[in-house]
């Protein structure tokens, strides 16, 4: 009885050991590949309009933590420098202090530049000899001032204090258009 090799039915397998071994493979390779080329799409498509925020980007608001806590970690380690707030592109950096003994009051932000210079003057924290932060700043230029002679932020970004507890920062000033550089 002759063998009926056009039979539709029966499926075709190779009789290599290698080729069967390396079948398999290449086709998860190349579902893999597909895959990550349909999410590169997916991001192309989501990124189409630029670096405008938005709050699916940029949230508005940054929960920082407990007021206690922020206000403890300030007084030892000086204030805290948060970077690159409010944009995709990381351009803005922002400072929190605090001043006073009561942690529900007192709260400052400023933008990590001096007041009345251009947000490319950056500044760093001075840090003292155990490495601890320090209220002082150097700037681009080499100058040492104090947090209070940082640059202040648009309005519509500022500390916000929750039911006595829990501090945020409100950026909206930021992320919704309205704010400078």
């Amino acid at each position: 009885m002759a063998k009926n090799r056009g039979n539709p039915d029966k499926p075709v397998t190779p009789r290599s050991p290698w080729v069967r071994a390396v079948l398999p493979n290449l086709g998860g390779l190349v579902v893999i590949g597909l895959i990550g080329l349909m999410l590169w799409g997916f991001a192309a498509y989501i990124s189409r309009d630029g670096t405008e925020t938005s709050s699916r980007l940029a949230p508005t608001t940054l929960r920082v933590g407990s007021v206690t806590s922020v206000a403890d970690e300030i007084a030892e380690q000086g204030p805290i420098l948060f970077p690159g707030l409010g944009t995709t592109e990381g351009e803005r950096t922002i400072v929190l202090d605090h001043v006073g003994d009561d942690p529900t009051v007192g709260w400052i932000v400023f933008y990590a530049y001096p007041a009345g210079g251009d947000s490319t003057c950056a500044v760093v924290q001075v840090r003292d000899d155990d490495g601890e932060g320090t209220r002082a700043f150097t700037d681009c230029n080499g100058n040492t001032i104090d947090v209070s002679e940082l640059s202040p932020p648009p309005p519509g970004v500022n500390p916000v204090v929750e039911n006595q507890r829990l501090l945020s920062i409100d950026l909206s000033g930021v992320t919704d258009g309205s704010g400078d550089g």
